[in-house]
């Protein structure tokens, strides 16, 4: 028997009963899908964190406190004295010294409670934040410490609606400040919606909070960030007095990330993710390939008579063999195409919603998941079709004949 006579024949024996097929490729269906849904979702999400990064350019660097990670760790580590000298690093471009204003927002009878983010006006080139209206923070904000704020947007149609904000005075921490500024939308960042901070200079946030200590440092690097980060790590640890020269995180009180480092530690995550997620829609797989072993071995038990006149004609148990091999990996790779498909469009359709709520979210046909889904679909065929293709082939003619 040829290739396209055994081909043939194994659509036209999935064929007969069409209801039956369909609810036995259903398994390899689901399985193929979720597999191309899952692989193509996360690269699509990881796709889109490393893209928002990226935005911020590949030099960028932030100096905290071990406390905003580690329980139990130093918040109030880092000085007005520590940004002074990164400050004169010759690999820093730029630093600005960040002090969070725990404190409510309010506007007339509304209260809310956005970031408030007290720091000198390079914040906003390093954040990539651009003015809609009015201006940003500048130096003379900052040298006279006045009571100047720039609103972010979602939060400037929060608090004033179709109204302008700009001279409109809030309360923060208990003092009033005029709103001199509202930004551009840029949408989220990890999920930090960066469109609801106020900013107010690092002086004014000094005197409300009476704080003498840097909730963090975030700046730009000249060049090598990692040769920016290893300056700097030197630097801290030689005013704070820590000894670590097998260069143990753990020992020190403070945290120096760049931007090439989240790009790796979220690429790690999401990978991790991606690929657990995939063999847990696999399972779907293991299950549909049982389904196939078991629809086989009744059509061996119902065609047995055809295998005994087959047997009879001349038919080789290899023949034999084949052809039922071939009609369990013809159910696969139908199914796994359809699977392919509704996968595929599934994670369009899911990209399309994302990109409403989270901006610039793009579908990544992941080639590789459908390539994998695919040798997973002939490869269930395969390994389930074996056993009822060889008990097929080993039936004797003379007692498959007398078969009723």
């Amino acid at each position: 028997m040829n290739y396209s006579d055994l081909l043939s024949a194994a659509f036209s024996g999935i064929a007969v009963n069409p209801r039956r097929t369909g609810l036995t490729m259903l398994g390899i269906i689901i399985g193929v899908a979720a597999v191309v849904l899952m692989i193509s979702i996360g690269r699509s999400f990881q796709g889109y964190i490393l893209s928002q990064i990226e935005s911020f350019g590949t030099n960028t660097m932030d100096i905290m406190p071990t406390g905003f990670e580690k329980f139990g760790g130093n918040l109030d580590s880092l000085t007005i004295e520590d940004f002074e000298r990164v400050k004169r690093l010759s690999t820093v471009e730029r630093v600005v010294p960040v002090i969070i204003v725990g404190k409510p927002v309010g506007y007339g009878r509304e209260e809310r409670t956005p970031m408030v983010f007290g720091a000198t006006e390079d914040i906003f080139a390093n954040y990539g934040l651009t003015i809609d209206h009015g201006r940003l923070l500048d130096s003379a904000d900052e040298e006279g410490a006045r009571h100047s704020a720039v609103v972010g947007y979602a939060t400037a149609l929060d608090l004033f609606g179709n109204r302008n904000p700009l001279g409109e005075r809030i309360d923060i921490g208990g003092e009033s400040f005029t709103v001199v500024g509202t930004l551009k939308s840029v949408g989220s960042l990890l999920l930090s919606d960066l469109d609801k901070p106020i900013f107010i200079s690092f002086s004014a946030a000094r005197s409300i909070t009476g704080q003498d200590y840097l909730s963090y440092m975030t700046l730009k690097t000249v060049g090598d960030a990692e040769i920016a980060k290893r300056d700097i790590t030197e630097l801290l640890r030689d005013r704070h007095r820590i000894k670590n020269p097998e260069n143990d995180p753990d020992k020190d009180d403070f945290i120096a990330r760049s931007a090439e480092q989240v790009t790796s530690i979220i690429s790690s995550v999401t990978l991790g993710l991606t690929v657990f997620l995939a063999l847990i829609a696999g399972i779907s797989l293991l299950v549909g390939g049982i389904g196939i072993m078991n629809i086989m071995l009744v059509t061996v038990t119902e065609r047995t008579r055809e295998i005994g006149l087959r047997k009879a004609l001349g038919a080789r148990p290899r023949d034999i063999l084949l052809q039922f091999l071939a009609e369990s990996v013809a159910l696969t790779c139908t199914g796994g195409l359809i699977g392919i498909v509704i996968g595929t469009g599934t994670g369009w359709f899911l990209s399309q919603i994302a990109n409403r709520i989270l901006g610039e979210f793009h579908f990544v046909l992941s080639f590789s998941a459908i390539l994998l889904a695919a040798v997973m679909a002939v490869g269930t065929g395969v390994i389930f079709g074996v056993y009822p293709a060889r008990k097929a082939a080993r039936l004797d003619p003379i007692e498959a004949l007398r078969y009723e």
